[in-house]
């Protein structure tokens, strides 16, 4: 299988490896609760059908931007660049347990058995992405959600969440905790007044919800620093700082506008979560609650 890119698949920039020492130092055990690794492309093909061709960054290359910026714990999420084969999370978290934990790709044909392997290699949940064609239903979602609960794992979406006005009651009512990535992906146009992104700080408050403090490049209109993200920050924080994790989000794919350096990301923290107590509870308590670090595998 080839792992090079077709003719039809567009290039997008790799992530800047010289990281930039943050101004803002972290605590001791802070997670990284979203990015996406790959691995050596001889052990793991790529799915035939993959959105993207992965950039030449690898297990080692996360790490290093971890060590620069002071982060010493991360979760791997799964792709579609691997489809349903975890095979490389897995191997990651099996060959690190004390640093890592991840989110598989499964479908709903998935075995209790698969289930019950991935759980114990450190897998800690399943995610959706529904801003794909090929992201699963949110009721297979639902059916899937109710097999996985007594593993203790969650059902993380990747969605918009301006389209989804009843995103409270449309995943409050899962029989597991939800987490949505990328604040929910809001529109600046709209403000935090918004149905949609009342609706997800509603689901916090529920205490069903949490929230990932990541790329705000995703939706922003302006250059870094995405100024104009910070106002969904504050919100959230200030609705439910004990839902909220943060997430680097790198080697930040499918980015077409400006790459960032993961030392502007992480200085954003600073101001997105003022108040350093609050924001070592998000980095490490709340990291430890949602994915299980320090505790054994």
């Amino acid at each position: 299988m080839s792992n090079s890119p077709s003719s039809s698949q567009p290039v997008y920039p790799e992530p800047q490896l010289d990281v930039r020492t943050p101004k803002v130092k972290l605590p001791p055990m802070a997670a990284d609760c979203h990015a996406h690794v790959f691995g050596p492309a001889d052990r793991y093909p790529q799915a035939a059908n993959r959105l993207y061709t992965a950039p030449a960054v690898l297990l080692g290359d996360y790490f290093a931007m971890h060590d620069a910026v002071g982060v010493a714990r991360g979760v791997l999420v799964q792709t579609g660049l691997y489809g349903n084969d975890n095979s490389f999370i897995v191997d990651s978290i099996k060959a690190h347990p004390d640093r890592l934990r991840g989110i598989a790709l499964i479908s709903e044909n998935v075995t209790d058995n698969e289930l019950g392997q991935l759980a114990a290699s450190g897998i800690r949940g399943f995610r959706v992405n529904r801003t794909a064609a090929t992201g699963l239903e949110i009721e297979v979602s639902r059916k899937l959600a109710h097999r996985v609960k007594d593993l203790g794992w969650h059902v993380q979406f990747l969605l918009d969440v301006e389209d989804h006005p009843d995103l409270d009651t449309l995943l409050g009512s899962f029989p597991t905790d939800v987490v949505i990535d990328h604040m929910g992906r809001p529109d600046p146009k709209k403000g935090v007044a918004a149905p949609g992104f009342q609706a997800l700080i509603r689901l916090l408050r529920s205490g069903r919800g949490w929230a990932k403090l990541s790329a705000p490049y995703r939706t922003s209109l302006v250059p870094p620093p995405y100024g104009d993200l910070t106002q969904f920050a504050h919100a959230l924080v200030d609705a439910a700082p004990e839902r909220l994790v943060w997430g680097s989000d790198w080697p930040h794919v499918l980015l077409k506008s400006e790459m960032p350096n993961d030392g502007d990301l992480v200085d954003l923290i600073a101001e997105w979560v003022p108040d350093e107590k609050i924001r070592n509870r998000v980095l490490v308590e709340n990291a430890e609650k949602l994915y299980g670090f320090g505790k054994p595998l």
